[in-house]
């Protein structure tokens, strides 16, 4: 599947897996746009805002709760655990789009989430945070101030954190190469990260069953699956 590349990339020390929901609807996650998304009767991609949180926390903590017990009843399928596995070979950061937390359960050290994580949550008010891994089951929660707690995710219209943004782009750009598995790449910020990784010449990997908007600047694309594909990548470097 990789032999047209074998040789270009036996030697590369930097990978950078940009990754997205793709992977996860894999071990069994919905996605919000795929056709077996979660809630069909309400616009998801309106649940998750700030707006429909204040308007009415009670439903999206309903929701919440629901993708958390998918979330938490879910495996890393091969997809994350080949890119664990390569760790061993070279240096691998994985920049995600996904909350569910499955590529550190896979092994993965390296993981920056951009887009925050299910099991944390924060208060709107203090600066209270925990990490909670069972369901809320009085929705809303409250925090000790009094206030309510929400999820500690990027909701759309949101802002990522700056700390976790900026690393992302410095590791982008300080790559050899970079793999884009399971994702559009139509959520900005993060799809402009394959641009920086070009910036410093790095080869492109794409590793989607659909075309996306970057197909044409990639150095590879693979038509398939993460959980199908990134064993075969991953056994490359075994090899060397």
């Amino acid at each position: 599947m990789f032999e047209a590349i074998k040789e270009q990339i036996k030697d590369i020390q930097k990978i950078v897996f940009v990754t997205g929901a793709g992977i996860s609807q894999e071990s069994g996650i919905p996605t919000f746009r795929g056709k077996d998304g979660l809630w069909k009767n309400y616009d998801v991609m309106k649940l998750a805002t700030i707006e429909a949180f204040y308007d009415n926390p009670k439903l999206v903590w309903e929701w919440y709760n629901e993708r958390r017990k998918n979330i938490f009843a879910a495996e890393p399928n091969q997809g994350h655990k080949a890119i664990s596995e390569l760790e061993k070979y070279a240096d691998v950061v994985v920049l995600t789009q996904n909350i569910d937390g499955l590529h550190q359960r896979a092994g993965s050290t390296k993981v920056l989430e951009l887009h925050g994580s299910i099991v944390k949550i924060k208060c709107t008010v203090c600066d209270y945070e925990d990490e909670i891994r069972t369901e809320i089951s009085n929705a809303p929660p409250l925090c000790k101030c009094g206030n309510i707690l929400r999820p500690d995710v990027v909701w759309f219209g949101e802002p990522l954190s700056q700390n976790v943004w900026q690393k992302s782009i410095v590791l982008a750009g300080q790559c050899d190469l970079m793999v884009i598995a399971g994702t559009s790449l139509v959520v900005s910020p993060a799809n402009t990260l394959p641009i920086y990784a070009k910036q410093n010449n790095a080869i492109l990997i794409e590793v989607n069953p659909a075309d996306t908007p970057m197909s044409p600047e990639m150095d590879m694309v693979v038509r398939d699956s993460s959980a199908n594909v990134l064993p075969n990548f991953t056994s490359m470097f075994r090899e060397n």
